[in-house]
């Protein structure tokens, strides 16, 4: 087969793209099978395209990580040109690795459509707020879903959630996984980069870390609530809390601003640190050094930052809503996302002991360790030959 993979979201330093370069880079050198074509609609600057793949370059306005954003939206022409290009007859098969950057398409091609997560169906008014933004999202996911032969999503959580909501009938919702990079994995002798010290990053210090976006259903303000708490408390005078994610030039819905005037509220701007965006290097030797990382998300399709952690051996807190209780197992303490007394206990209870926190991250390890990008690419060839021959 010719399958073209619309491979805009790249360039995408959020979930997505991680997602779809971990994903993509393993699938066209597993697969020899068939021929996949990368359309884009930017040069390649920070990470390179396989070179297993052919690569098609689309000039658009404006590259579709910027554009489809949460106060914006993708100009028709660029919209028209994406959906001309990938329409091509010579393609069999085509595949989205998000739902986020779909195009309507006009040939008979199969369709392969990747639907994360239901966050945005589930929590509108913290993530697409905007009403022209939410009816350009509903209307592009329901084009998706329609056009679609096959829905690929990244767990049995995110199938359950997809399944319920839009009633899509079982036959068509294939799950294919994700994993952590091979860099993430625990260090002889962590010790914090210069990037890591300028930021004020010690390594004998207790620290929490975050890593992701700051959107408002991240539930970083109840994070920040229960660190407060723990902050009083003499026996975590020396506690500090990281959190890690890019906030300059973030085009998703973002309440960062309103985190900075909490953290000022709550006393708190000598003990939080707001790194901005890091290198996958300086994340590992952070994780590293990380006491815990804390994840209460009032949802998460997958949550990889929590797997990254774990691999590193750092051990995790996360929320419930979440397939990582499965995931993680021991590796990981899981709390209800809306109990704000829930996350300080627990966070309390890790910090306090050692002993905990050396079992979970064995455990953390060894759970991170079965998941493999190999395994996923394998499982997504399964779901295009299958695509195929329906």
């Amino acid at each position: 087969m010719r399958i073209g993979i619309d491979a805009t979201c790249w360039q995408n330093t959020r979930g997505y793209g991680r997602h779809a370069r971990g994903l993509l880079s393993k699938l066209v050198r597993i697969d020899n099978a068939n021929q996949y074509v990368f359309l884009v609609d930017s040069e390649p600057d920070v990470w390179s395209l396989p070179a297993e793949a052919e690569v098609r370059l689309i000039r658009n306005s404006l590259p579709t990580a910027v554009a489809s954003s949460a106060n914006g939206h993708r100009p028709v022409l660029d919209i028209w040109k994406m959906s001309r290009a990938l329409s091509a007859r010579e393609f069999d098969l085509l595949l989205f690795p998000t739902i986020y950057s779909y195009v309507p398409i006009y040939s008979r091609a199969k369709k392969v459509v990747m639907i994360h997560d239901i966050i945005a169906e589930t929590y509108p008014d913290l993530t697409v707020p905007r009403t022209a933004a939410r009816l350009f999202w509903n209307s592009k996911v329901a084009l998706g879903r329609w056009q679609a032969d096959a829905i690929v999503t990244v767990s049995e959580y995110s199938r359950k959630g997809i399944l319920n909501h839009f009633k899509t009938a079982p036959e068509r919702v294939f799950v294919v996984g994700e994993a952590s990079d091979s860099i993430f994995q625990v260090l002889d002798d962590p010790q914090p980069s210069v990037r890591l010290l300028t930021l004020g990053i010690s390594p004998n210090v207790r620290s929490v870390v975050y890593v992701g976006g700051f959107g408002p259903h991240k539930n970083l303000d109840v994070l920040l609530t229960a660190f407060a708490a723990l902050a009083l408390q003499r026996e975590f005078a020396d506690v500090i809390l990281i959190m890690v994610g890019e906030y300059e030039k973030e085009v998703f819905h973002s309440s960062f601003q309103t985190l900075k005037k909490q953290v000022q509220k709550l006393g708190l701007a000598n003990r939080v640190i707001f790194t901005g965006y890091l290198t996958d290097g300086d994340l590992v030797i952070l994780l590293n050094l990380a006491t815990v990382l804390a994840l209460p998300s009032m949802m998460e399709g997958f949550g990889l930052p929590a797997i990254e952690a774990a691999a590193c051996g750092c051990p995790v807190i996360a929320t419930k809503a979440s397939p990582l209780p499965d995931l993680l197992g021991e590796g990981g303490l899981y709390i209800d996302p809306t109990d704000v007394h829930d996350l300080e206990r627990v966070l309390n209870r890790v910090l306090m002991s050692e002993e905990l926190r050396q079992r979970m991250r064995r455990a953390g390890v060894a759970a991170a360790s079965l998941l493999t990008w190999d395994a996923a690419a394998n499982q997504l060839v399964q779901v295009l030959n299958q695509v195929a021959m329906t």
